[in-house]
């Protein structure tokens, strides 16, 4: 039976990837992935074959991975962050079922939650939600649902794709919906380009994150009512009785 592994590469930078995908890589006789995150590895796998489809294209994508893998080839399907977080690993399930004769290997790697809460400081040491801000695939209906359930239940929230040229705006109405249940002043944080060239972050309060401008290369984190900003950075209490 012939394998493909769905490897989370990480944030971007290679010393972010796990062993364990590193290693599915070298393995590997061809990698494919979508063109950005492919332009992140190549340079660490030089001999690899390395196949693309642009973005909107991840059906076609998983169909060339496992028509290369009934070639007998070793195949690894890459996306940023982990595979199963708002990653490929689903999909590939979904169009497996065409083939039988395929195995998948999941391979988790370091996701924009994780890697962005590490630049920060420690915002998700308690409990949190991760929302896209995305509304492809989702009603914008249900994302509002989800951002207004999430800050009357007080999770750190922590935002994915929270703008595009098309959606210039959804952060501010992503915060609003989070001042009906949370202050002003709740301790938020960005990370731009987590793991790559011109990584940046801020802490600022939920009020100056409403009006400032992000896109989708950054990572957004807005904080419960526990947060706090020690040092400059953002830190959520675990909640230990006798601190």
């Amino acid at each position: 039976m012939s394998t493909v592994y769905v490897v989370g590469i990480g944030p971007g930078a290679y010393e972010k990837m796990t062993v364990e995908a590193a290693e599915a890589l070298r393995k590997s006789d061809v990698i494919i992935g979508y063109t950005v995150y492919v332009e992140l590895v190549k340079e660490h796998f030089p001999d690899k074959e390395f196949m693309t489809t642009p973005m909107t294209r991840e059906v076609d994508r998983c169909v060339l991975a496992f028509e290369e893998a009934k070639k007998g080839r070793v195949v690894s399907m890459i996306c940023s962050g982990d595979a199963g977080v708002y990653g490929m690993a689903g999909l590939m399930y979904e169009v497996g079922v065409q083939y039988p004769e395929v195995e998948l290997s999941i391979i988790p790697g370091v996701t924009a939650a994780t890697g962005g809460a590490a630049v920060l400081g420690a915002p998700l040491i308690h409990d949190f939600c991760l929302i896209s801000l995305s509304d492809l695939l989702t009603p914008w209906e249900k994302i509002e649902k989800r951002l207004l359930n999430a800050a009357e239940a007080d999770f750190v929230i922590c935002l994915y794709n929270p703008s595009s040229r098309k959606r210039h705006d959804y952060l501010a109405k992503a915060c609003d919906l989070v001042l009906r249940f949370q202050g002003e002043d709740t301790v938020c944080g960005i990370v731009e380009n987590i793991g790559r060239e011109g990584e940046a972050w801020k802490v600022m309060s939920l009020k100056e994150l409403r009006d400032t401008q992000v896109d989708m290369f950054t990572t957004v984190f807005i904080g419960n009512s526990q947060t706090k900003e020690i040092g400059g950075k953002m830190v959520t209490p675990r909640g230990y009785r006798n601190v």
